[in-house]
């Protein structure tokens, strides 16, 4: 077993899981991984199980908060000191998390996040929406993060124990606002994606537009009610 455990939520990807899990298996082989089938209606479950890999299959949706504790407490019985946060939709490239691990050691953070946008802006609607959500966290926290809404997140054990435990703590941005304001170090390091490789995303337009509204209220206001955690 070796330090690191990819957490690879899964709904609805037999598409694109077999590519995923492939790639990263090939481009980072000292990783260990653990697909979470979050009760996908499509032949996902079947992928996993035709090429072996290693996954829990719950039993319905329970969301992609519920599945990203469902592999940390996998990740937190199993004794991994690392979980590394990786999407099966094919966005995420392997040959980044190296650099995600390095920055975590350099830096001796609780949380690296892969940012897209460290080196310039998004555009577009959603790009407006990640704005906002930057703004509120530095309003917040007096924190600059430049892609809150990532998915290529790696924790260390602290936050593995915190995330495995705790039912409030899913893997959006207004957790990583509340850890910030608990003492959580959180840094950044520059990553590319790609687009999905096949399928859409459930957020469409309307639905990202509500989520982030629901994080900008829950980062300015929601949050300076939750009591702060010691983090050691």
């Amino acid at each position: 077993m070796g330090e690191v455990l990819a957490i690879i939520p899964c709904y609805n990807e037999d598409k694109n899981l077999e590519h995923v899990v492939k790639e990263l298996m090939e481009k980072a082989s000292s990783i260990d991984f653990i697909v979470v089938n979050d009760g996908s209606s499509d032949e996902s479950y079947k992928v996993c199980l035709e090429n072996n890999f290693p996954v829990i299959d719950l039993p319905f949706n329970l969301g992609l908060a519920n599945a990203i504790q469902t592999g940390m407490r996998y990740a937190y019985s199993s004794g991994y000191e690392f979980a590394l946060q990786f999407d099966g939709d094919g966005q995420h490239m392997p040959e980044y998390i190296p650099g995600l691990i390095r920055c975590m050691s350099e830096s001796d953070a609780d949380i690296v996040i892969g940012s897209r946008f460290m080196n310039g802006g998004s555009r577009g609607f959603r790009g407006l929406g990640r704005w906002f959500l930057r703004v509120a966290i530095r309003l917040a926290t007096g924190k600059k993060l430049t892609d809150p809404t990532s998915g290529m997140r790696l924790f260390n054990r602290g936050m593995i124990c915190k995330f495995a435990g705790q039912m409030n703590h899913g893997p959006e941005p207004d957790t990583l606002a509340y850890l910030i304001n608990c003492g959580a170090k959180v840094v950044e390091e520059p990553v590319t994606m790609r687009e999905r490789l096949a399928g859409k995303s459930y957020l469409g337009t309307l639905a990202a537009a509500s989520y982030m509204l629901r994080m900008f209220v829950s980062i300015i206001i929601i949050q300076w009610f939750r009591s702060k955690e010691d983090l050691v």
